[in-house]
């Protein structure tokens, strides 16, 4: 009897070594940091330092973040730029003998500041460009760490799968065989058939999600080669800043630092409305040649603009209304990063307290159940559905687990994009074997 239900046996071995990483889950020790499962185009698997090295890179809402950088540079250019001179010449009568000849230089000359408070909000914008294409490199940063999480966690959802099929396989064949010695109905075997085409098809879908998620990652980082291995470990739990650090550093969160930016910008717009109600000068200096006369005479003039009709009032009022907008905006998103990432930090408490309540007695118990259930299968006491069942319950309680796992570190890398890297918050290294308990 025991060489019938020697098959099962195996399967239960066959399950506890190829789900190594979640018995880790289970001990009270920190797991071992866990390889990558297959290999890339290089050969290499790709560790998530070298992602973000890539996004650097190859990334393009990064290489348009950078061009905005230099187009801004060149308005400040442009804005410190003198007015040009205007050469005009003029001739009165065609006839050579009588002809008058006037050649004059006109020379703008800006009052009241206004080329100033031109280079002064360019400065700003350049200011604003040169955050945002911070705030694109977080972003990126962030946003390739939330998908080479998300892909580690579907890469362990494979390897938990097939060893799932694995164990059905097995269990399927002890079925069959119990049913040809005819200690079981063939209502056993048909149920253990449609129990392996399930695991089956669990399979097929973690396969086609872990897919998707290496073209996701792919597309974080930007134009290269597909992925098909990660090196990382996504067991581990990352740290995040205590709740007090999260106030303080909402301060200079990159968001926060753009609108306050804004705010000067439009300030240095509103003061180039104010000078341009002090009239521009333009100087003219030139020459008169009366060919009939045979005589040279000075041309020297001076014009002004009379602000009569025109005083600017209107601009004036939009430029100081938008600067009350844009003061009132940075308020709004200094108020609402602050809660986005108090609240961001919360999802994380949340999702780690359930990572370890899983860990230490969920998951331990389904075990427990599990390996129950299996012996008492291979002595006849329990039927296969019984087996089944807990096999099911242990399934359910990892695959709870690794969605914990991926909702913490969904919630590490909201509160980066939303406050910036730093190295209190930094996901962990994939070579890093430590754990947060």
């Amino acid at each position: 009897m025991l060489r019938i239900f020697a098959p099962v046996a195996l399967a239960a071995m066959a399950l506890a070594s190829g789900s190594a990483a979640f018995a880790q889950m289970a001990a009270p020790t920190p797991p071992a940091p866990q390889g990558a499962v297959g290999a890339n185009q290089s050969g290499t698997p790709l560790t998530l330092t070298a992602a973000i090295v890539q996004a650097q890179d190859a990334n393009p809402l990064l290489a348009a973040a950078r061009d905005e950088v230099s187009a801004a540079e060149g308005a400040r250019i442009q804005a410190g730029a003198l007015p040009n001179p205007t050469l005009d010449a003029q001739v009165e009568d065609t006839r050579r003998e009588t002809r008058q000849t006037t050649i004059t230089l006109a020379q703008p000359i800006e009052l009241g500041g206004k080329r100033a408070a031109r280079v002064e909000a360019a400065d700003r914008a350049v200011d604003i460009a040169k955050t945002q294409l911070d705030a694109r490199r977080i972003d990126v940063q962030a946003g390739v760490t939330a998908a080479f999480f998300a892909a580690l966690v579907a890469q362990e959802r494979v390897t938990l799968a097939q060893a799932s099929l694995d164990l059905a396989r097995r269990g399927t064949d002890a079925a069959n065989k119990r049913v040809t010695a005819g200690k079981v109905s063939p209502v056993e075997e048909t149920r253990a058939k449609v129990a392996e085409a399930g695991v089956r098809i669990e399979l097929l879908q973690a396969q086609g999600e872990l897919r998707t998620s290496f073209e996701q990652l792919r597309a974080a980082i930007g134009p290269g080669p597909a992925i098909t291995a990660l090196d990382g470990n996504a067991l581990q739990t990352p740290p995040l800043p205590t709740a007090t650090d999260v106030a303080l550093r909402a301060d200079a969160a990159p968001a926060v630092q753009e609108a306050r930016l804004e705010v000067k910008r439009f300030g240095a717009l509103a003061d180039l409305e104010r000078a341009k109600r002090i009239p521009d000068v333009t100087v003219t200096l030139g020459a008169t040649r009366q060919t009939e006369l045979a005589r040279n005479q000075a041309v020297i003039g001076v014009s002004i603009p009379l602000p009569i009709f025109n005083t600017n009032r209107g601009a004036i009022v939009e430029a100081v209304r938008r600067q009350d907008r844009a003061e009132d905006l940075a308020r709004a998103t200094e108020l609402r990063v602050r809660t986005d990432a108090l609240a961001a930090r919360q999802r994380y408490e949340t999702s780690l307290a359930e990572v370890a309540t899983l860990r230490q007695d969920v998951l331990p118990g389904a075990q427990s159940a599990f390996d129950a259930a299996t012996k008492g299968f291979e002595l006849g006491k329990f039927s296969y559905l019984e087996a089944l069942d807990a096999q099911r319950t242990l399934l359910q309680s990892r695959a709870q687990y690794l969605r914990a796992l991926a909702d913490a570190h969904r919630s590490v890398t909201d509160v980066q994009r939303l406050l910036g890297p730093d190295s209190a918050s930094a996901p962990p290294s994939s070579t890093s074997s430590q754990e947060r308990p």
